[in-house]
């Protein structure tokens, strides 16, 4: 979630002068941390248009109207979508603890492409659901997709000695130059799950269209019906598979090719529920969901993680120096720059709060990226360090965490609908940047060749988009 609708207008602002008063306000780029003036109301309280979450200014620049949204309109309604947004780090804690009076995501906004799955769910129905993959996400299960993570990490770097694009990596005068989203971050975690569900290693090429096509559709957008054709290809693929492993399971291995656990797939594939044994489209959507969770929040939070320790020198140093370091470095990237926006809720019966009453059933939306940024958890939250003594870098925890002055970042949420691909984003993130930090010797990133920020001269700031591409230039030999 990283905005409000395209026609989003509010009586908190007037409509800005324009030949057509419906039509979205051209908002000025301001200097990073510096907000668009949008009035003030008689007392002085700063005014907010909403038409402002969708500009371009603010998808570059959001913090500062999320401060003014938390300071002066913590539950903020935009009337003409009715939609109620909520940006304080509290409130939406509270609201993903309470199940029964924030239950659910909105009915139908994933299950068109993912399937059936347990995001629309709450209650017991929700848990079933999420017990069916969860136990393949902790403990020894994510210890075992160890072996696949670094063999698909170590053969993608391998790789780049054959991609013949200088686009994507080049050499000249002892120095090596990659585009890390094309020759790594983008296909990474997705060959990864690919492997640890059981999928064929022909299969990786079809594997990566499913996902990019139903992750694209997910948006009810000109590119849904690629989605729901890509899904029904995946199920149509997967019901080969289930068959076989009805009969035969199949294995991940480690190093010295030993067998150390059943695939996913696999393990599925022998699950009962009530009795009976999952049906293949109940399996289809079970991977659906494990790769949704697990692709692109790995992807932003490696380019990501890699974009603001290189522009931190200190920092980038420290985790050189100290390999534990990495976990603290991805908590605190997804504190700053996470690339999950939030999670949208439907609330079960009326509620007031922070004076605003939202009717039963509104729709309403948790704004995690507000939540990552509230100065009442973070202090100086614009800042990005992995110094920092009140963010909590341990193990996620669905309950969160909340001691001794140190909070969970609110990139996965928390409670029960806790993103599914938690575990998963964090251990290929951090085990593929280990890995990566082997091969690139004095890494640094190649300025001249990334998006420069309004002024034509620094680095453009992540904002509410994870790095799309990011060009790092390496000594070789």
């Amino acid at each position: 979630m990283s905005g409000g609708c395209p026609f989003a207008l509010d009586i908190f602002a007037e409509p800005a002068a324009t030949d057509d008063p419906g039509a979205q306000f051209n908002f000025p780029l301001m200097p990073e941390g510096e907000a668009v003036d949008m009035g003030h109301a008689p007392d002085g309280t700063p005014l907010f248009d909403p038409r402002i979450l969708n500009s371009a200014e603010f998808m570059r620049n959001p913090y500062p109207y999320y401060r003014l949204l938390r300071d002066h309109y913590p539950v903020f309604h935009d009337r003409l979508c009715n939609t109620y947004y909520v940006t304080r780090y509290e409130d939406i804690t509270n609201c993903y603890f309470d199940d029964e009076g924030f239950n659910t995501i909105p009915k139908g906004s994933s299950s068109g492409v993912l399937g059936n799955t347990q995001l629309e769910l709450s209650g017991v129905e929700h848990r079933r659901r999420r017990n069916l993959y969860g136990q393949h996400l902790v403990g020894r299960s994510l210890r075992n997709r160890i072996p696949a993570i670094q063999r698909q990490a170590r053969g993608m770097i391998e790789a780049w000695e054959r991609i013949d694009d200088p686009r994507v990596v080049s050499k000249s005068n002892g120095v090596g130059t990659v585009e890390l989203g094309r020759a790594f971050a983008n296909e990474f975690p997705i060959r990864v799950v690919c492997e640890v569900l059981g999928f064929p290693k022909e299969a990786q090429d079809d594997f990566y269209y499913w996902y990019n096509s139903m992750m694209s559709g997910l948006g009810g957008s000109q590119t849904h019906q690629q989605g729901l054709e890509a899904r029904q290809h995946l199920e149509d693929y997967v019901e080969g598979i289930v068959e076989a492993r009805r009969k035969e399971p199949t294995w991940l291995y480690d190093e010295a090719g030993n067998p150390i656990s059943k695939d996913i797939i696999t393990k599925l594939c022998e699950t009962r529920v009530d009795g009976d044994f999952l049906s293949t489209e109940e399996i289809t959507s079970n991977i659906a969901l494990v790769v949704g969770g697990g692709g692109e929040t790995t992807r932003g939070a490696i380019l990501n993680m890699w974009y603001l320790l290189l522009q931190h020198a200190e920092q980038f140093e420290a985790v050189c120096n100290d390999d534990a370091l990495w976990d603290t470095a991805f908590h605190e990237t997804l504190r700053h720059s996470s690339s999950i926006g939030g999670q949208p809720r439907h609330n079960t019966y009326d509620v007031v709060m922070h004076g605003v009453k939202v009717p039963a059933g509104s729709l309403m939306q948790m704004v995690d990226f507000s939540a990552n940024h509230d100065e009442r958890i973070f202090k100086d939250p614009e800042t990005f360090n992995i110094f920092r003594d009140d963010l909590y870098s341990g193990k996620i925890l669905r309950s969160g965490y909340n001691r001794d002055g140190r909070h969970n970042h609110m990139a996965f949420g928390v409670g029960p609908h806790l993103c599914p691909g938690a575990w998963i984003s964090h251990q290929e993130a951090v085990e593929g940047s280990r890995i990566l930090l082997k091969h690139l010797k004095n890494p640094r990133i190649n300025v001249g060749r990334m998006p420069k920020d309004i002024d034509g001269e620094s680095l453009r700031p992540i904002g509410l988009m994870s790095v799309r591409e990011l060009h790092l230039d390496y000594d070789l030999g």
